[in-house]
């Protein structure tokens, strides 16, 4: 059985790639080329094709051991530039998308905004100063003692209950008070001494309001003890616990202590005879 091959000419469609847009992309596509000026006025003769002009298309069959193949050959149009050309030139062209106009919103002068502003960050700042005080002074009132500790700030003795030559022992902030009413001959033991060779040294009229009431605080200076009344190489005050000596005016005589009997703040109120601690 023969076979005979016939010649049949296909146009096939050329692959064009697409843009997301849908346009064609066609990169190398000369579309503001013109037609050459000549004299026929067409482009086709000795100056060569019309630039313009469609692509032709050409197609061959031929026969091969698998069958019948196609080829399809195309001449591209000669193109002597390259130049961008938009495929919608009917489409407005926008740079930006339109801008609200805000000129309604606008202040009509300058100033009246600027006042505003000023009275604005004023009142914000006379707001936050009192945020700020009211925050500190709460804060501090925390830090203050309590009502109990107040009202132990301070300590009335009655003079008339202390006899001459006895001594009073009572509590102020925690901490024992020594009140002693001295006679004539303690005030003037007391002020003959040469204090100033002592290891604190320290006048009696510096330590005393009053030459005849001696004021001190009852914790031994060496480790905090507690000393005790008239007793002592000197006739004041004794701690047993490491032998410190005081005199009748609370100065470290002798023994470890290294300074004399602290003297609290205290006053007199002449008015109701009291001494008032604190």
């Amino acid at each position: 059985m023969a076979y005979q091959a016939v010649k049949k000419s296909i146009n096939l469609a050329p692959t064009v790639r697409v843009l997301p847009s849908g346009i064609p992309s066609v990169p190398r596509l000369n579309l503001a080329a013109r037609a050459p000026s000549d004299g026929h006025g067409h482009g086709h003769g000795a100056v060569g094709p019309r630039a313009d002009a469609p692509a032709r298309f050409a197609a061959t069959v031929s026969s091969t051991a698998v069958g019948l193949v196609s080829k399809t050959f195309i001449a591209p149009l000669p193109t002597t530039h390259l130049h961008q050309r938009l495929i919608h030139t009917s489409a407005a062209v926008k740079d930006a998308p339109e801008v609200p106009d805000f000129s309604p919103y606008r202040p009509k002068d300058d100033n009246t905004n600027r006042a505003m502003s000023y009275f604005m960050v004023g009142s914000l700042g006379v707001l936050s100063a009192s945020v700020a005080q009211s925050t500190i002074t709460g804060f501090l009132e925390t830090m203050a003692a309590s009502a109990d500790v107040l009202a132990l700030a301070k300590t009335e003795v009655q003079l008339a209950s202390i006899p001459e030559g006895k001594n009073v022992i009572i509590k102020w902030r925690g901490k024992p008070v020594f009140i002693r009413h001295r006679t004539p001959d303690e005030i003037e033991e007391a002020r003959s001494v040469n204090w100033k060779t002592f290891r604190d040294p320290q006048s009696d009229e510096d330590r005393v309001k009053k030459p005849e009431w001696l004021v001190m605080l009852g914790v031994c200076t060496h480790l905090g003890c507690v000393p005790i009344g008239e007793s002592g190489d000197y006739g004041g005050w004794f701690c047993p616990c490491h032998g410190s000596h005081y005199d009748i005016s609370g100065r470290a005589r002798k023994g470890p202590a290294p300074l004399n009997l602290e003297i609290p703040p205290y006053d007199f109120n002449e008015a109701d005879g009291k001494l008032v601690v604190g």
